[in-house]
């Protein structure tokens, strides 16, 4: 982390003042956090000047009014009847309410760069989510462009095309020739029209839709008044032998005339109920789907607004307003054009003429001029906003070298690149040939844009994170959700193989964009999410509720230096069978004496681990004044609710010599290498290897993964054995895992070579004491049993040895430990262990030790020094031994048995001599540490004697019951 950390993230989550603009003030930097690092700023030279009606309310109405409210008004009305076009207009306007109110919510959350609805939703879902919808949405553009280019060749062949044989000329100035590609050269053409407007730059691009504004509304204010002021009059239709029955004597011939009524009752009642037909355009019968899809396209453009943010003054401030205002204005234009349509045009003028508002029209060019010019608004529209969306892409890098190009702008700060791309793409998608035919396409695209711009408002709410607090409030997880629904239940009723392509695609690019893009720092919603939900559910799981039958590994595991403890913790991992597993460390310390928390810095590394052993672990870091404190620390406070560690995990106290595994990937070398070149080799590295280098050779081991020898003596190491237990937490001490290597180890050479786990459920050093039943033997075979469990560790073999002595029967002995594994259901094999020699070695010892003195009291640390803590174990183990309180040492039970050192190597001997081929792993008994202090050092040399050479071991204890034979 870094030292300062802004307070506030400024863009797209925080609400900010509307009224100043967001450029920072020439000569100072910037006081809040504007975005991901390393991301390039627009170019100096690029003022961003468009207002509120120039930037938003003219290219949205353009956009929405495009084709429909001049070539597809009859057309919805002639098919679907007055009734269902007004529900069609409902529902549509409906969904994009929905999805305005969440614009509204999300670019009034914080400061808006380019790309529109893409910027909105990859910093409000994160990259993945973003970048497959961005490309999405870019598509959706290029396809409406193309759609808009050929409703425009559409309206200028229908005027100025050379009639197709058979049909008569109904003007003189109908001279251009007709077919495929002359259409398609025509298209091509309208292209390069918009393409230079684009090039020139957005604001050469506004001045040219606000003349084009003037003249569409200029247009629209004829056919409203003409409607009034042209009398009835009777309209030769569009004729075509291919769609004429007649011409086939399939049936009865169609009309060949159209009326235009002026207001009539009969004529308003003719159109009040659907009639679907065939379309004469494309010779396809007509349903409210694919209705519904053409007249959908008039609502499409509700993102025009929103493309531009990077060109507006204010972006936060001009979206809602222009976006609201311009949906508000274009839904009373088609309801008031689809009722007068309705009350003045018979039905089969509305079916066979989808131009007749030019017939009618008190001049009839006006109607033209206003086709190409709404049309060709649309076309650059939906054109620029394609290159304003794929330059934001390029710029975010999440398709690496392959959208670089896209990032060139020219001195004005105008994506050429992006736009000439866009243009070519427009170019292929315009071979397609009919305005139909991608209709549907184009639709279903932007429902899902539309679909995801509502799951990003609604991630945000629900997320309920402090810093989503939008000027705009007039939305709710409701109006979120049901915008989801209605663009998810059009997008399947307008075409479902469309729908289920399109969102496959969708899924394809977000694992693409997951596994190949760099992660960013835009913030991710899933974690608010996660965040949400793990807090709800952690406050539900109820400790007075749990039970044994569901009790789990929760595992806490000191680590001193993750060097050397690579082995230990990919073991570890395997047997917390998914209970908690938390990574602990103690760095000694003092905050008061130091300038800042050191252990903020260190998380990253440890996180970098996490990630690099692909293990599930949480790490948990404390500064302490001892070890033994800091140890006391992450017992009390490590976890949350129900999930806290009851397992304490330490590495043993012993003389290994430390080996870096973290220098070699593989982790599979067992040889250490110098500390020095392993700094070197890892400076062009994230910080995963910065941990400090290991101790040569000449200092002592001690505490193997756990601590280091000279902040940690054998009495404070024991001490802490005690505290765990104290706590009622179950303790391990794990030995010889500095060179385990968990791939080799499951991967013999030979395959028919098995891997065995070995379990000696006895107290190895009470030998007058052979239970295998207690609470501690059970938890070893618990243990023991899930990591067999564990996928890695099926094919390993459970063999458990059981001690017997000379005269018990051996055999009572297999089968009451046999029929105690049924009932826990732990499949392992049991082996009889004659151990008399080692007993009868014991009682010999105990019998010299009767004649002897007593023995000297147990020496000092190594270092023939003591820490505080262990000058307050020894003077309170004086205090009880002056008071001969036998209370005290009767309350704690421990190991209170003298053994000698030639008991403890046979048992040792025995242990090795018994396990044969040699296992992976072995379970041992861990007793409970004696209650006289000044006996931890003896404790540990028993335990050292006892497991010394045996390979990876655990020593187990533990305190609480794990097993039951209850259903």
């Amino acid at each position: 982390m870094t030292e300062r950390t802004p307070l506030l993230h400024y863009r797209l989550s925080t609400s900010v003042n509307e009224s100043e603009p967001r450029s920072p003030p020439a000569g100072r930097a910037p006081v809040l956090h504007r975005g991901p690092a390393g991301r390039k700023s627009a170019p100096q030279g690029q003022p961003k000047k468009l207002s509120i009606f120039f930037g938003v309310v003219i290219p949205t109405l353009l956009s929405m009014f495009s084709v429909v409210v001049f070539l597809r008004i009859g057309f919805m009305v002639g098919h679907s009847g007055l009734y269902q076009a007004i529900a069609m207009l409902l529902v549509a306007y409906f969904i994009i309410c929905m999805t305005v109110l969440s614009v509204c919510a999300i670019s009034t959350n914080g400061a808006l760069d380019a790309g529109g609805a893409y910027y909105m939703i990859s910093r409000a879902l994160g990259p993945e989510f973003g970048g497959s919808i961005g490309i999405m949405f870019f598509l959706a553009n290029v396809c409406g462009c193309a759609l808009f280019v050929l409703g425009l060749v559409e309206a200028i062949v229908a005027t100025f095309g050379v009639p197709e044989a058979g049909s008569l000329a109904t003007s003189p100035y109908q001279v251009l020739p007709s077919g495929y590609w002359w259409s398609l050269l025509y298209g091509t053409g309208v292209a390069l029209l918009c393409l230079l407007v684009c090039l020139v730059g957005a604001h050469i691009y506004a001045k040219a839709t606000f003349v084009i504004f003037l003249v569409v509304m200029f247009v629209l204010g004829t056919v409203f008044v003409s409607f009034f002021a042209v009398g009835p009059r009777t309209i030769v239709l569009p004729s075509s032998a291919a769609f004429n029955p007649a011409a086939n004597r399939t049936g009865p011939p169609f009309p060949t005339t159209g009326n235009f009524t002026g207001f009539k009752l009969d004529t308003l009642l003719g159109n009040l109920y659907a009639d679907y037909t065939v379309d004469y355009t494309t010779n396809t019968v007509m349903t409210f789907a694919t209705v519904f899809a053409v007249m959908f396209n008039g609502c499409t453009g509700i993102m025009a607004g929103s493309n531009m943010s990077g060109d507006l003054k204010n972006p936060s401030y001009s979206i809602p307003r222009g976006t609201i205002t311009a949906v508000i204005f274009t839904f009373i234009i088609y309801n008031l054009l689809s009722v007068l349509v309705a009350c003045s045009c018979d039905r089969v003028l509305l079916q066979r003429d989808y131009s007749f508002l030019r017939d009618i029209n008190i001049w009839n060019p006006f109607v033209t001029i206003g086709v190409y010019c709404s049309t060709l608004s649309a076309a650059m529209s939906n054109l620029i906003g394609a290159s304003r969306i794929l330059y934001a892409l390029a710029r975010d890098d999440l398709f690496g070298k392959v959208l670089s190009p896209a990032k060139k702008t020219s001195h004005g700060g105008n994506p050429w690149v992006s736009v000439l791309l866009s243009w070519f793409l427009v170019q292929l998608v315009l071979f397609s040939g009919k305005l139909n035919t991608i209709a549907s396409i184009v639709t279903i695209f932007f429902l899902l844009v539309y679909a995801a711009v509502d799951l990003a408002c609604l991630a945000l709410e629900w997320a309920s994170a402090p810093n989503f607090r939008p000027t705009f409030r007039y939305f709710t997880w409701h109006t979120c959700t049901l915008g989801i629904v209605g663009c998810a239940v059009m997008m399947f009723l307008i075409n479902a193989i469309y729908a289920s392509a399109s969102i496959a695609f969708m899924l394809l690019l977000l694992l693409l964009i997951h596994y190949l893009s760099p992660t960013s720092s835009w913030g991710y919603i899933s974690q608010a999410l996660i965040f949400h939900q793990v807090r709800k559910y952690l406050l539900m799981l109820d400790v007075r509720k749990d039970h044994v039958k569901f009790w789990r590994p929760q595992v806490l595991l000191m680590v001193s230096n993750p060097r050397s403890s690579v082995g230990l913790i990919k073991f570890i991992n395997d047997i917390k069978k998914s209970g908690l597993y938390v990574l602990g460390h103690v760095q000694l310390g003092d905050l008061n004496t130091l300038p800042s928390d050191p252990l903020q810095s260190q998380y990253d590394s440890w996180l970098s681990l996490v990630d690099h052993l692909n293990i599930k672990s949480f790490v948990n870091l404390t500064l302490a004044d001892s070890v033994r404190h800091g140890v006391q620390h992450l017992l009390f406070i490590s976890g949350l609710g129900g999930m806290r560690p009851n397992i304490l995990v330490l590495g043993f106290y012993d003389d290994c010599l430390p080996k870096d595994k973290l220098i070699d990937p593989s982790l599979s070398t067992a040889q250490s290498t110098d500390p020095s070149d392993c700094l070197q080799e890892a400076d062009p590295q994230p910080p995963l290897f910065l941990f400090s280098s290991l101790r040569g050779s000449s200092d002592r081991q001690d505490c193997g993964e756990f601590g280091d020898g000279k902040v940690l003596g054998p009495r404070e190491y024991v001490a802490i054995i005690a505290d765990a237990m104290k706590m009622l937490k179950n303790v391990v001490l794990a030995r010889y895992f500095n060179g385990f290597d968990r791939a080799r180890v499951l991967s013999p050479p030979s395959s028919s070579s098995a891997v065995y786990v070995d379990v000696w459920p006895v107290n190895l050093l009470r030998p007058d004491s052979c239970s295998y039943v207690d609470t501690c033997s059970l938890f070893l075979l618990q243990l023991a049993c899930i990591l067999n469990m564990v996928r890695a560790w099926r094919r390993a073999t459970l063999r458990l040895f059981l001690c017997v002595e000379e005269g018990r029967s051996v055999r009572g002995s297999e089968e009451k430990l046999g029929q105690l594994l049924k009932e826990l259901r732990i499949k392992a094999q049991v082996y009889s262990v004659p151990w008399d020699q080692q007993v009868a070695l014991h009682w010999q010892r105990q019998g010299e030790w009767g004649k002897k003195p007593p023995p000297p009291p147990p020496p000092q640390s190594p270092d023939n020094t003591t820490t505080d803590g262990e000058e307050e174990e020894k003077q309170r183990a004086d205090e009880h031994e002056e008071e001969n309180d036998d209370d005290y040492v009767n309350s704690f039970p421990s190991n209170a048995t003298r053994l000698s050192d030639d008991y403890l190597s046979a048992v040792n001997k025995l242990i090795l001599d018994s396990a044969r081929p040699a296992p992976a792993v072995r379970f041992l008994y861990l007793p409970r540490p004696p209650a006289d202090t000044r006996r931890y050092t003896t404790y540990l040399d028993q335990l050292e004697l006892l497991t010394r050479d045996l390979g990876p071991t655990l020593l187990i204890h533990g305190v609480t019951p794990v097993i039951t034979t209850d259903l």
